[in-house]
């Protein structure tokens, strides 16, 4: 199932790595997980009982592992 979030809130939330990039819905090979994406380094952050964790330690990272430490 999707991520449901209010436009209003998802355009405020930002990456919480030193860029701050905008937040998409959903994972480049899964438009439907329940994760945010970064438009920048590509972290996915998953969203639990419709609250988003931007925790970096728990982000999950890309899978070609391009990332910003």
């Amino acid at each position: 199932m999707a991520v449901q979030l209010d436009p209003q809130l998802l355009e405020i939330l930002a990456c919480p790595s030193d860029d701050h990039a905008p937040l998409t819905v959903g994972s480049p090979t899964d438009p439907e997980a329940d994760v945010l994406t970064c438009t920048s380094c590509g972290r996915q952050f998953r969203v639990e009982d419709g609250i988003p964790v931007l925790l970096l330690d728990e982000a999950i990272e890309p899978p070609d592992g391009t990332a910003d430490k």
